[in-house]
């Protein structure tokens, strides 16, 4: 049976860990609301700006209104597709739109950052319908599919997996690659980690996973794939790179999605980022980890087939950890 590639990955210094440090003070000095839509606001306003750079656009697609994000100097022959987490409740341009930038910065492509309908307004499967008129509007340009990269994050990276499925399943072509980073791929929270490393996890709790669950599946199955990738057919989805920390709960959906990847014959890359915390890459300000993360996901973006990992800069003194199963 084949195994998902492990990459070596940059273990942390004192640098690291004291940026770390900090970031965990600050997220801890915050209690998040109980009310879903109060949480909205509450989630955006740990976005950071988008750099003065990017060229920031309005740019619907298939009836879905987003954002095109494009770097200086961008290919735009090619287009990446990136669907934001925040458990189908939160999430946005203002949370995210400024990670999706340094994604696109460092893939040297335009991301699409669509807003997809939210729960509990629009629950499920609208957020899977939006991705999906996204993606055919996509192919309807005329643009060959190999030229697509899907990507997500959190609930956007599962939501990603089921827009593939829905995409295969439906007989459209599959995008040239996927990324997804600290995917949530089972809404019924059977991995492993789900449980052990609640305690360790400074951004998900199990109250609010069951709340945004509640609110996005409203009596659908948590096990229906397409809700849940974790429970779908893998076979025919396109190379994938699965970037999760150490310390997430949902560190057991990640590893679980490589191996179900890996076995269905998928090239797949894991990599598990040793002390970082759930979608690290949101605070790309304050962590060199998460510029570093950002700059491997433009790798693997631009040639999924042989992408190898970038450098570690010399003046960090970064050792590179091989990744233990």
């Amino acid at each position: 049976m084949s195994l998902p590639h492990r990459p070596p990955v940059p273990g942390m210094d004192a640098v690291d860990e004291a940026e770390l440090a900090d970031l965990l003070d600050l997220l801890g000095a915050d209690d998040w609301p109980e009310d879903l839509f109060e949480g909205r606001e509450f989630y955006d306003h740990w976005g950071t700006p988008t750099a003065a750079d990017i060229e920031v656009s309005e740019r619907p697609a298939g009836g879905v209104p987003g954002y095109l994000l494009t770097p200086p100097g961008a290919d735009t022959t090619r287009i990446g597709l990136w669907l934001h987490g925040g458990g189908y409740v939160f999430g946005s341009q203002r949370s995210h739109g400024g990670m999706v930038a340094e994604a696109a910065r460092a893939a040297g492509i335009p991301f699409l950052h669509p807003q997809y309908r939210r729960a509990p307004e629009h629950r499920y499967p609208a957020a899977l319908e939006d991705a999906l008129s996204v993606y055919v509007a996509l192919l309807d340009e005329g643009r060959p599919p190999e030229s697509i990269v899907v990507a997500g994050d959190s609930a956007g990276g599962g939501l990603a997996l089921a827009l593939l499925l829905a995409a295969r399943d439906g007989r459209l072509p599959m995008p040239g690659a996927v990324v997804c980073v600290s995917p949530w791929t089972d809404l019924a929270g059977t991995g492993e980690t789900f449980t052990t490393k609640e305690d360790i996890d400074p951004l998900i709790t199990r109250s609010v996973v069951d709340d945004v669950k509640e609110a996005y599946l409203a009596g659908t199955a948590p096990e229906t794939p397409y809700a849940s990738p974790h429970y779908g057919d893998p076979h025919g989805l396109p190379p994938a790179l699965i970037q999760v920390g150490e310390r997430e709960m949902l560190h057991s959906d990640a590893e679980r999605l490589a191996a179900k990847l890996a076995a269905a014959g998928v090239p797949v890359r894991l990599e598990v980022w040793p002390g970082m915390v759930h979608v690290w890459h949101l605070h790309h300000t304050r962590l060199a980890k998460a510029r570093e993360a950002l700059t491997r996901i433009g790798d693997f973006v631009r040639d999924p087939g042989s992408a190898v990992p970038s450098p570690v800069p010399a003046t960090r003194g970064d050792a590179c950890t091989p990744v233990t199963p």
